[in-house]
């Protein structure tokens, strides 16, 4: 184990929480409001980037900008209820509280929106951090010295690896356990609920499941 202090790194969608029923909803909305036709089943199998690399899929350049917006706007009211949290989500956090660390959540998601699903859910990390994607992710595990960061994206991996922390990733989200490990993740997780026990393992300095 790093001899930093403990703090663990969670990404948001696919990982503490299975952002599809929400997202799928929103996107119909958007579409409903703006008259712009979206696949949202298709959307809905490439999460992690940003909204607006998603939104180039479907709006000219010049409406991106306000369609992100009324997104956004419609989210809280549209797809905070209909979102789950992952299976593990709530013993990952307890587990780093319990090895006496710090937990915090690192998200591209729009920052209020991401608090507002943690918050519905009743889970409650120490930080949360919005708005940054992949190698920027890197800039507030360094501020916050993240030693681990947990992720289902390759962006994640490349997130952690910017900041030297242990990229542990789930292979829950759009990017399947060879492609994480082609990414660089030191550990890939099948799903969040082997958390824990590679955690216990970390700490102790007995290692843990590898890529």
């Amino acid at each position: 184990m790093t001899s930093r202090a403990l703090t663990v790194g969670f990404d948001l969608d696919m990982t503490l929480i299975d952002s599809r029923p929400g997202i799928h909803a929103c996107y119909q909305a958007l579409s409903a409001r703006t008259g712009t036709y979206i696949d949202a089943d298709l959307a809905i199998t490439r999460l992690g980037p940003p909204l607006e690399d998603e939104l180039v899929n479907w709006f000219p350049a010049d409406r991106i900008a306000a369609a992100a917006d009324l997104y956004r706007e419609m989210y809280p009211a549209v797809a905070i209820a209909a979102t789950p949290a992952m299976p593990g989500a709530r013993p990952a956090i307890g587990a780093v509280r319990a090895a006496g660390g710090r937990a915090i959540v690192v998200t591209a998601k729009y920052e209020p929106n991401a608090k507002l699903h943690l918050e519905h859910l009743g889970i409650e990390p120490d930080a949360v951090i919005g708005d940054l994607w992949a190698e920027r992710k890197a800039e507030a595990l360094i501020e916050h010295g993240a030693a681990v960061y947990v992720g289902d994206h390759v962006g994640d991996v490349r997130g952690a690896r910017g900041a030297e922390a242990v990229s542990v990733a789930v292979a829950t989200g759009p990017c399947t356990a060879d492609e994480l490990r082609a990414a660089g993740a030191d550990v890939v997780l099948t799903a969040l609920t082997e958390f824990p026990a590679w955690l216990g393992a970390y700490v102790s300095g007995d290692g843990g499941p590898r890529a």
